[in-house]
């Protein structure tokens, strides 16, 4: 159903699994000290406390594959990139299959900030949704505050010609709080339609 690897000009994307990374690794970069409760401030993904919660991420991640309800890949930047070859961070495709649309998601560790790294994966995980998956719609989000993802959303969005929804309130829970939600959706005709024009210039 999902492809285990793509790539991308600067992007290497990898089914995430156990055999892809070692949940002890995986701890490293998402354990308290790791600094990756400053990368998850506008996530719904949380900081790991024990090498035990990497490990059941790993196998939830490899559950969802392979239930067709959520893809992640590990992402690793290609040869001749800076840190070719280091982990860089998760890239997340959530198809809704009963409403024809998938859901994107991403973290990246922050040295990989400031890259073009997500907008990259985008295009990636958009073609596949649309020309793969036969899927109608693709909607992407970020949490009130994430000025860095509102950024790298609206390139891509306008890109493809899609648009801006609007505010979805009290829509994901984190913690013991429930953050507002601003929606952009891309439909299949957009992205034809903006392929087309980048085409025939």
């Amino acid at each position: 159903m999902f492809p285990e690897t793509l790539e991308t000009e600067r992007l290497e994307f990898r089914k995430l699994t156990r055999e892809t990374i070692d949940p002890l690794e995986l701890y490293e970069y998402r354990n308290p000290d790791s600094g990756f409760d400053e990368v998850a401030t506008h996530l719904t993904d949380e900081v790991h406390h024990t090498p035990e919660e990497s490990r059941q991420y790993l196998l939830e991640s490899a559950e969802q594959w392979d239930e067709r309800t959520r893809a992640n890949w590990a992402m690793y930047p290609a040869a001749e990139e800076p840190n070719a070859g280091e982990f860089a961070g998760v890239a997340s495709l959530i198809p809704l299959w009963e409403k024809r649309t998938a859901r994107l998601g991403v973290w990246l560790r922050k040295p990989f900030w400031g890259r073009g790294y997500s907008g990259e994966r985008a295009a990636a995980l958009i073609e596949l949704a649309f020309e793969e998956l036969d899927l109608e719609m693709v909607s992407a989000g970020y949490l009130a505050g994430n000025e860095n993802s509102k950024r790298a959303i609206e390139k891509y969005v306008d890109r493809f010609d899609g648009e801006y929804d609007g505010i979805l309130r009290n829509w994901v829970p984190i913690g013991d709080s429930v953050r507002d939600l601003h929606r952009y959706t891309i439909t299949r005709e957009q992205y034809r339609e903006s392929r087309r024009f980048s085409d025939s210039k």
